[in-house]
């Protein structure tokens, strides 16, 4: 019987969403390296803007650099989806046993926070804003990432809304 209301059930779904989500995209980089290494080698060395004088000299031209970045996206997303990996095993637990609602809700909001960074400040920020990438017609991930951080954002609203069971910052004083 689920002892924790509608709420922890909508977490746990949600978490687990976005856990499949990072955890596929992770395995995927690692599996077939070579396609996204081309995304972040192209976006890094700006090659497709438009070429503009005054922001040139951001590219990063070495390849040494650009792997070495891409290589921090992929530890990156394989330690996010590990994290909601974990939360969203800890939320299953927690529709049995709310005490377990705080931890739960502790672990999404790391995991979620580091999706949300990735694709918010690395993507949206980084890559789109100091490198250009909203120039650049072929490698232009900011569809997506922008898909990435409202999905995220809106699970880790979901995640803090104070349910029938527990506070949305879970019970106080007791063990969680």
């Amino acid at each position: 019987m689920l002892a924790a209301g509608a709420l922890p059930v909508a977490a746990t779904l949600l978490t687990g969403t976005v856990a499949l989500y990072i955890t596929l995209v992770a395995f995927g980089n690692i599996t077939d390296f070579g396609t996204n290494q081309q995304f972040v080698r192209h976006v890094l060395a700006m090659d497709t803007t438009f070429k503009d004088d005054d922001l040139m000299w951001r590219a990063v031209e070495s390849t040494a650099l650009q792997d070495a970045a891409y290589v921090g996206i992929i530890v990156w997303e394989t330690l996010a989806a590990l994290v909601l990996l974990a939360a969203t095993a800890l939320w299953a637990g927690a529709l049995r046993r709310p005490q377990g609602l705080r931890r739960a809700r502790r672990a999404g909001t790391i995991g979620l926070l580091m999706v949300l960074v990735l694709f918010g400040a690395g993507f949206i920020g980084i890559g789109g804003e100091w490198f250009a990438m909203w120039q650049s017609a072929d490698w232009n991930g900011l569809d997506a990432a922008t898909r990435i951080v409202t999905l995220a954002g809106l699970v880790l609203v979901v995640t803090h809304l104070p349910s029938a069971g527990a506070p949305a910052d879970g019970p106080r004083g007791g063990a969680s």
